[in-house]
C-alpha cells in the first residue's frame, strides 16, 4: 500500500471486535468499509476477521479496495484473521499499532470497547504530544461517544489539559459525514514531516 505525503491515500479503522455488537453497527462498518474502497483509499485495520473489524474489512475487499491487516499471533485464532486480505502478523500488540499508524495518513474511530479506547487515547495522547498531525474523526452514532468527549471536556475544565486539545479531534454522527470530514483536516495541513515515533 503505497502512500504519497501530498495524497490520503490509506486510513486506519480502529473499532470493536464483538460479533454480539448491534447489527445497525456492524452495518455501518460495512458501509465505511465500502466508502473507502469507493473513494480510493486504502484501509489499515486491526487484523481480525470478527467483529465491526471483520465487517469493514471484508466490505472493503469486496468493493476491490487495498486492505492491510495487522494482527498479534497471538489475536490470530481468538479473532481469526481474513485470508483474502493481505495480513502482517506481528509478535505484540505494541509492533501491531507502530505498524498500524506508520501506513495510515489518518484515523477513524468507529463504535468500539476497552481495546478501542487504549488504542484512540493513546493515539489522542501522541497528538497532545505533538507527535503527528493526522487526522482522528470519531464515528459517534447516536452520541455513542458523548460519554468520553465529556471526559475530555472535564479534563479540561479541571486545567490537566490544555483546552486546545479539543481541536485535535473531530466528530460525526452519520457514515457519509466520515470522509468528508477526513479529507477536510487532511487538506487543511497534516505534518509533513511528524517525529519519529518508536513504540516500545
Amino acid at each position: 500500500m503505497g502512500r504519497s505525503p501530498n495524497r490520503l491515500d490509506s486510513v486506519c479503522v480502529f473499532c470493536g471486535s464483538s460479533d454480539a455488537a448491534d447489527p445497525a453497527l456492524l452495518a455501518d462498518a460495512a458501509q465505511v468499509g465500502r466508502a473507502l474502497a469507493h473513494a480510493g483509499v486504502g484501509l489499515v485495520y486491526g487484523g481480525g476477521g470478527v467483529g465491526l473489524m471483520g465487517a469493514c474489512a471484508r466490505a472493503a475487499h469486496a468493493a476491490g479496495g487495498a486492505v492491510l491487516g495487522v494482527i498479534p499471533e497471538f489475536l490470530t485464532q481468538r479473532e481469526g484473521v481474513l485470508d483474502t486480505v493481505e495480513t502482517i502478523i506481528v509478535a505484540s500488540m505494541h509492533e501491531r499499532k507502530q505498524i498500524m499508524f506508520e501506513r495510515s495518513d489518518a484515523f477513524v474511530v468507529l463504535p468500539g470497547g476497552i481495546g478501542t479506547l487504549e488504542e484512540v487515547v493513546e493515539l489522542l495522547s501522541w497528538r497532545r504530544l505533538d507527535i503527528h498531525r493526522k487526522p482522528i474523526v470519531f464515528y459517534s452514532p447516536n452520541g455513542f461517544w458523548r460519554p468520553l468527549f465529556d471526559l475530555f471536556a472535564h479534563t479540561i475544565e479541571q486545567n490537566l489539559t490544555p483546552a486546545q486539545f479539543i481541536e485535535t479531534w473531530s466528530a460525526v454522527e452519520r457514515v457519509e459525514d466520515i470522509l468528508p470530514a477526513v479529507h477536510a483536516a487532511f487538506t487543511s495541513g497534516p505534518d509533513p514531516a511528524p517525529l519519529a515515533l518508536k513504540i516500545t
